[in-house]
C-alpha cells in the first residue's frame, strides 16, 4: 500500500520552502562558531523580544524593514561592513522571518548568506551567550 498522498505547501508555508531552497542553514552552534571567525551576524527581532531573550554579543541589529537596504552595499545607506563577500547570518525569534530575510539578501547577490535553524531560541537552548546589551543597533 502506497503512504497516502501529501498535498505541498501552501500560502506562507510554500513562501518559507522555496525561500529556503538551496539554503544552507546554520545551526546556532555553528552560527556562533561563524561569528567567531568574522561573520556579521544581524539580529532582526523586535526590541520587546530583545528585552525578553538578551542582546546576542557580538550581533548588529537591523530592524527587518530596512534590512535590504542597510546591507546592499549600493544602496547608499549601507552600514561599514556591508559588501558582497562578507558572510551574513541573519536570526530572528524563531528562524522563520530570518529565513525570508537571508533569501531577499541573496538575491540581492549576498551570496554568503544565511540563517539559523530555531532562530534565538534554539541559541538559548545551546547555551550560548546572551547579554543586557546595550545592543549595536543599526538604523
Amino acid at each position: 500500500m502506497s503512504p497516502p498522498a501529501v498535498d505541498p505547501p501552501s500560502g506562507v508555508d510554500a513562501l518559507l520552502a522555496e525561500a529556503r531552497r538551496g539554503l544552507r542553514r546554520y545551526s546556532a552552534r555553528e552560527a556562533y562558531a561563524a561569528l567567531a571567525r568574522g561573520a556579521l551576524l544581524v539580529d532582526t527581532r523586535t526590541p520587546e523580544q530583545r528585552r525578553e531573550q538578551g542582546e546576542l554579543p557580538g550581533a548588529v541589529v537591523i530592524d527587518r524593514t530596512v534590512l535590504e537596504w542597510r546591507l546592499d552595499p549600493a544602496s547608499g545607506v549601507a552600514i561599514a561592513e556591508a559588501g558582497p563577500d562578507v558572510e551574513v547570518i541573519v536570526i530572528c525569534r524563531q528562524g522563520y522571518s530570518s529565513s525570508l530575510a537571508a533569501r531577499s539578501l541573496r538575491d540581492l547577490g549576498l551570496h554568503r548568506t544565511t540563517d539559523v535553524v530555531g532562530g534565538v531560541e534554539a541559541w538559548l537552548a545551546a547555551g550560548l551567550p546572551v547579554d543586557d546589551g546595550p545592543a549595536d543597533v543599526r538604523r
